[in-house]
């Protein structure tokens, strides 16, 4: 009975965010429409969309949100430890803001076209020449008077620890003169379900559809977002990273043991057989 349960709520969840997308994306590309007249008023409608949009998303899978500390005030840099691809509603809901993610988001189904109707920009860590570009973006979405989130981990982690901060990643806020902020994301699951760091957390090349079944499948989850209480600089960038990682681990609170996930990512090597059904991949089934 309460996988019927499960199933029916994560049924109705689905067309409930179907409907609630394609209601948000019309919004975004009306707000799009405006550029025409006014720059500014078009970027942020489309960050008015996203809000709107992550709220609703956040209510229908049950993300119960709770916020510590004063949020930025737009135009801002700011940085976030990674854990899912909820992280962005969870930050969307409190922030109007544009995000910095990997290219390869920009070719992913539905999802890849969203982002882009919401002013995401996509940075290919392999292509230097396309740096320009990218900071002429985020000035841009500076200068309209919106937000921009970083993620400086790279990917999404496990739930153990805030990995490390890649500086590189930085190189776009040293100029900024409002200094970066940062804030911490933390989660849990209910008692009684999938564990946090297997139905919340996306890592170790989980499949998404399964990944997405484990979530969906959950009544609730608690969300915590700290803010940092104000905006970090200096003139080295390898300071500033190391300053930021250290606030953003201050206020974390691990869900797994790191042993935990070592165990795991031995059994994808050595015997994939024996991982959690979230952890495998379609290859894994056949080794």
């Amino acid at each position: 009975m309460k996988r019927f349960f499960r199933v029916v709520r994560a049924g109705y969840r689905v067309a409930a965010v179907a409907v609630v997308t394609l209601l948000a994306y019309l919004a975004a590309l009306l707000a799009r429409g405006c550029a025409l007249f006014s720059r500014r008023f078009a970027v942020r409608g489309q960050g008015w969309a996203y809000q709107v949009w992550s709220k609703a998303l956040c209510r229908i899978f049950g993300v119960r949100v709770t916020v510590h500390g004063p949020a930025p005030a737009p135009p801002f840099f700011l940085v976030s430890n990674h854990l899912s691809y909820i992280d962005i509603f969870v930050l969307g809901t409190q922030l109007p803001c544009v995000f910095v993610a990997k290219a390869e988001i920009d070719g992913w189904p539905i999802f890849g076209a969203i982002c882009r109707s919401v002013n995401t920009i996509f940075i290919d860590r392999k292509s230097k020449r396309k740096l320009p570009q990218i900071l002429a973006r985020i000035e841009e979405s500076l200068g309209a008077g919106q937000g921009v989130v970083i993620f400086p981990e790279g990917t999404s982690g496990a739930g153990d620890r805030v990995m490390p901060f890649r500086s590189p990643l930085l190189e776009f806020a040293m100029s900024f003169p409002g200094g970066v902020h940062h804030a911490t994301i933390n989660y849990r699951a209910p008692e009684g379900e999938a564990p946090t760091h297997l139905a919340v957390a996306w890592w170790g090349e989980m499949p998404l559809g399964a990944h997405l079944r484990e979530f969906l499948w959950l009544p609730h989850v608690e969300a915590s977002l700290h803010f940092g209480e104000g905006p970090k600089s200096a003139d080295d960038r390898k300071q500033l990273t190391a300053e930021l990682h250290a606030a953003v681990s201050e206020l974390f609170e691990p869900f797994v043991e790191r042993a935990e996930v070592e165990r795991l990512m031995r059994l994808k090597a050595e015997d994939p057989q024996q991982l959690p059904r979230v952890l495998k991949s379609p290859h894994d089934r056949f080794k």
